[in-house]
């Protein structure tokens, strides 16, 4: 019987900042976000506090202007 070779390592984290670049060029190009909770996670990722009531598009707003400065 033959030996298996170990899986390969996940790939690490994607930067929170590429993942927000990334959503923002989605909305940009025409896409709406059909997954609130994934917008937070990114918004939170950032460090920004977020409530599960705020509305999509205030958070997405603040993505936005970190994506802008840079961070």
């Amino acid at each position: 019987m033959r030996a298996r070779s170990p899986a390969p390592a996940p790939a690490g984290p994607v930067d929170e900042l590429a993942q927000a670049r990334a959503l923002i060029a989605a909305i940009d190009a025409g896409g709406i976000p059909l997954y609130p909770g994934k917008v937070n996670q990114i918004a939170r990722a950032l460090g920004l506090e977020v409530s599960r009531e705020a509305p999509v598009e205030a958070t997405v707003a603040r993505i936005r202007a970190l994506v802008r400065a840079g961070r």
